[in-house]
């Protein structure tokens, strides 16, 4: 390995690799599509027609039982597409749900911190609040299970997610929100302790953005139908129809038009994925692409994990640290590997520190992270020597 612990504008840098990642995908969301991805591989037949047209349901209900199969989900939860990706997904959960208990927010990224505002800010609510710093996890054994929780499974602007769902009890009264985007389809999750989780598909899948997928267990149903929200709804968060949840949201009759086209891409992904194994494939890819990032990472001096405990850190969306590293050299270091076609999207997260940001989530091939290792150290002897 190039030794670059006293590189500068008089040393010459590390030479330029002949091997690129033969898929520089490694960007946290979008994600990388599945291998063998293309355009012309997707189902057309739907497009152009109604979404409540025969054919629309039908490919609508295919995805829905898709992602049931590979998450392993149990028949007690019910699944929903809806608006506004991720982030509509779990605004919608929050507004119809929230104010029949109190409530607690956990944050230690910038999208757990947006929960805090949804809460305190727009809802009102007077949360308590548990935070941790980028890299932390808070202390989960102080988290009061009488109120409902809110907290995201994996912090894809952080690297740090929470190991199991251990620290759930079986017994709680309140309910748990889990915002789940970067997690699904890359852990083992314990839906009995999961009230409500969302994600969509532009994460682990590799799907295009636009909408959220929202997970239901009858705990949350039955909060629905038992609690009234003290504030307007908008018409795209409204589950109920007739003081009963609105069955037909969790077979395909989405509440607004979705775009057929995005929903033929997750099916491809779906599709891959079941192709594959199923989760624990999927799982098993993303591990191995993590474990060799880490390689790289424990190989490198100039490197580090801005998750420091193993226990708690990303296999997703892994965020490192860079020696001597602030926003306008990740700006550079980044910007390099992108010209050169090795690696696109890999600075961090704009409220989080300086540093980079490797996807590894399954739709990866770990080959490609392993040829990304030496284009690190190029750019980064590059920049420094700049």
């Amino acid at each position: 390995m190039t030794d670059l612990t006293a590189v500068d504008a008089t040393i010459a840098p590390a030479e330029k690799p002949a091997t690129r990642p033969a898929r520089p995908f490694f960007s946290s969301g979008p994600c990388a599509k599945p291998p063998g991805w293309s355009a012309d591989k997707l189902a057309t037949d739907s497009l152009g027609r109604s979404h409540r047209a025969k054919i629309g349901k039908t490919r609508l209900a295919y995805c829905i039982d898709l992602m049931r199969e590979l998450l392993n989900l149990p028949d007690t939860h019910r699944i929903g597409i809806v608006p506004g990706s991720d982030t509509g997904a779990f605004e919608m959960a929050m507004w119809t749900m929230l104010g029949a208990r109190p409530v607690t927010t956990l944050a230690w990224e910038s999208f757990g911190e947006g929960w805090v505002t949804d809460a305190a800010k727009q809802l009102k609510l007077d949360p308590t609040v548990i935070r941790a710093d980028y890299g932390q996890l808070p202390d989960l054994s102080t988290v009061d299970f009488s109120n409902d929780v809110l907290f995201t499974w994996n912090g894809t602007t952080s690297g740090v997610r929470v190991p199991n769902a251990d620290w759930i009890p079986a017994d709680r009264q309140g309910l748990t929100f889990a915002d789940a985007t970067s997690a699904v389809f890359a852990y083992d999750i314990d839906w009995a302790k999961i009230d409500v989780a969302t994600f969509s598909w532009q994460k682990v899948l590799g799907g295009e953005g636009g909408h959220g997928v929202l997970i239901l267990g009858p705990r949350a149903v039955e909060r629905l139908e038992t609690h009234t929200p003290a504030w307007p709804l908008p018409k795209v968060f409204r589950l109920m129809a007739k003081g009963k949840l609105a069955e037909g949201v969790f077979k395909g009759e989405t509440i607004n038009t979705p775009s057929m086209l995005a929903v033929e891409d997750a099916i491809f992904a779906l599709e891959w994925g079941k192709s594959l194994g199923g989760l624990s494939a999927l799982i098993a890819r993303s591990n191995a692409n993590a474990a060799a990032l880490n390689s790289i990472v424990e190989e490198r001096d100039w490197l580090g994990h801005l998750a420091a405990d193993p226990a708690s850190r990303s296999t997703t969306s892994v965020c490192l640290t860079v020696e001597g590293a602030d926003e306008a050299f990740i700006k550079a270091f980044a910007g390099l590997l992108e010209k050169e076609g090795a690696a696109y999207d890999v600075a961090g997260y704009r409220d989080a520190p300086a540093g980079l940001r490797i996807w590894c989530g399954g739709t990866v091939e770990t080959a490609d992270i392993v040829a990304l290792g030496p284009w690190l150290d190029w750019a980064y002897a590059q920049t420094k020597a700049a």
